[in-house]
């Protein structure tokens, strides 16, 4: 596995109000690999995506990105971050809101018809946003991140709501990404999507109560799943036996 680290978090603090949301968590993120970001909600996991792409403020700590300060402008070409909420236009099709973002970042059209055929798109290319399902909103929203070959790709919860068959089709395409050389960091609530990371961030009240893969944080707690892992740490935290 690479272990050149695309992603530094030191120390992170976020406060929202007077309440503390991110304690300082720290972590690294290595090139190349699928890293899932899981925990229940409320738990931190958008404040920490925000804070790794930029548009969060923090009290305190540093987050480097392909060693450059997050959300500066050497990044801005390099990094894309695809939301809970399907960023497109809904007056516009599938292909003019890809085609759009392409040409932002000097892309063509061709590729812009690439990345909609890469998220299973392209028989509806030519339908209105407004009028795609959940599922397809999402794949055209991915696709338009994809567009901009991002070095860095950030996902918040992206296989929310979506059947089986489109989030395995999604996941096929994230572990495709990363054998290509990209960087992933994925948000989930879903302990079944875990295994198929390189790497998990497990977070509970603003803290990571575990850093580590799949294998070795199933060996470390003595469990045969990882929804078990997740709840032994948990429980070794409340004292619970």
């Amino acid at each position: 596995m690479p272990s050149t680290p695309a992603i530094v978090v030191t120390d992170l603090v976020v406060d929202r109000g007077k309440k503390p949301v991110l304690r300082s968590v720290s972590t690294e993120i290595s090139a190349g690999t699928v890293t899932g970001l899981l925990g229940p909600s409320g738990s931190g996991k958008t404040t920490f995506i925000r804070s790794i792409v930029g548009t969060q403020k923090v009290k305190s700590g540093t987050v480097q990105v392909l060693g450059h300060p997050a959300g500066t402008k050497p990044l801005r070409r390099r990094v894309a971050y695809v939301t809970q909420d399907a960023s497109i236009y809904r007056d516009l099709s599938v292909k003019a809101n890809v085609a759009y973002f392409a040409a932002l970042y000097g892309r063509s059209r061709h590729e812009a018809m690439q990345a909609i055929e890469g998220v299973g798109m392209g028989d509806h290319a030519d339908k209105l946003a407004g009028n795609l399902s959940g599922g397809q909103k999402t794949r055209t929203s991915l696709a338009c991140a994809l567009v901009i070959e991002p070095e860095v790709l950030v996902l918040d919860e992206p296989t929310v709501g979506l059947d089986p068959v489109i989030r395995e089709e999604l996941w096929d395409r994230f572990r495709a990404l990363a054998a290509g050389g990209a960087t992933l960091l994925v948000s989930s609530h879903v302990m079944d999507e875990a295994d198929r990371c390189d790497r998990l961030l497990l977070l509970r009240d603003g803290v990571f109560i575990a850093d580590d893969t799949p294998a070795d944080l199933r060996a470390a707690t003595g469990t045969a799943n990882l929804e078990a892992a997740f709840l032994h740490l948990i429980r070794a935290l409340e004292g619970v036996n």
